[in-house]
């Protein structure tokens, strides 16, 4: 099977592991930087240029890894893939979905699935009374593009909230206020969902200085057994958005499980580090299984 491993750089852990169990699997692979990519439209059919190459039908599959900076171009060149037939293991409408953290929360909460009490308002004269909603400090801002815990500040008093809000709503900045759930204390769950099934699963602890348990925000991890509902919420979340491969983030609170996020483009170091499973091959074998159009070599 031919598969083009949509990535900026092959120095990136992921698209390195990714990349070597297509291998060992006996597929060749190709590291091809979607930045790099155009889609030329009219004429006699679409087609899609590597700088000047035409792979247009050169893979029967992709694996896409887009990062949140080029997330509409991206977005762009895997649906023209999809449009030509090529088999996606995340397709362009759920990448779009996930990037999008009020909608893809709006449709978790729509299909049941428990999330912390959210608001998001554009409004800079109703600050007091957004905090107000949310039962007062302390509350969690976040940038509706953030990645890695980037864009995601926890603000302890009123004074402080109002103030970081009200910067970025003069920044024309989008963002959300989330209640702030004390006793998750610091730690969240990464579950690694691959088609149908979970794979591995993680706890990240932060450290002490940081509220934020993102291995990127130096927190540590470590593996971790979940329980049925948690399961279910994360394999729900990765369909419900429409991924194939997807990290969903858990807390624990004291009115049980809660979703944070779905990641369309989830990190590997941190979970093959943590638990020993190999989810480069998972996602490889994924793809596999799926792509209906093979070519062996």
């Amino acid at each position: 099977m031919d598969i083009a491993l949509l990535s900026v750089s092959n120095n990136v852990y992921s698209t390195q592991r990714i990349a070597q169990e297509a291998q060992n699997l006996g597929h060749y692979i190709e590291q091809v930087d979607h930045t790099q990519c155009s889609v030329k439209l009219g004429g006699e059919s679409p087609a899609i240029y590597l700088r000047e190459e035409n792979i247009t039908n050169e893979f029967d599959a992709i694996i896409p890894r887009i990062g949140a900076k080029v997330t509409k171009h991206g977005v762009a060149i895997v649906k023209q893939f999809e449009i030509n037939g090529t088999f996606s293991s995340a397709r362009s409408l759920s990448i779009a979905r996930a990037r999008n953290k009020i909608r893809s929360l709006q449709l978790m909460s729509q299909k049941g699935i428990p999330i912390p009490e959210t608001l998001f308002s554009i409004d800079p004269d109703t600050i007091e009374e957004q905090i107000k909603i949310l039962g007062g400090a302390p509350v969690i801002i976040k940038i509706q593009e953030g990645t890695h815990g980037l864009g995601v500040i926890l603000a302890e008093s009123q004074k402080s909230a109002k103030s970081i809000i009200d910067t970025f709503y003069k920044m024309d900045t989008s963002i959300l206020l989330q209640k702030y759930i004390a006793e998750s204390n610091g730690e969240d769950i990464r579950i690694f969902v691959v088609g149908d099934k979970v794979v591995a699963s993680m706890k990240r602890i932060s450290s002490q200085d940081e509220f934020r348990s993102n291995v990127h925000r130096g927190g540590k991890t470590e593996k971790i057994k979940l329980t049925k509902k948690e399961e279910e919420i994360a394999i729900n979340a990765a369909k419900h958005i429409g991924l194939g491969v997807a990290g969903v983030d858990l807390i624990r609170s004291n009115k049980g499980p809660l979703l944070i996020e779905v990641n369309a483009s989830p990190g590997l170091r941190g979970i093959e580090a943590a638990t020993g499973i190999n989810v480069a091959r998972e996602i490889v074998l994924y793809v596999e299984k799926n792509c209906k159009k093979k070519r062996w070599r």
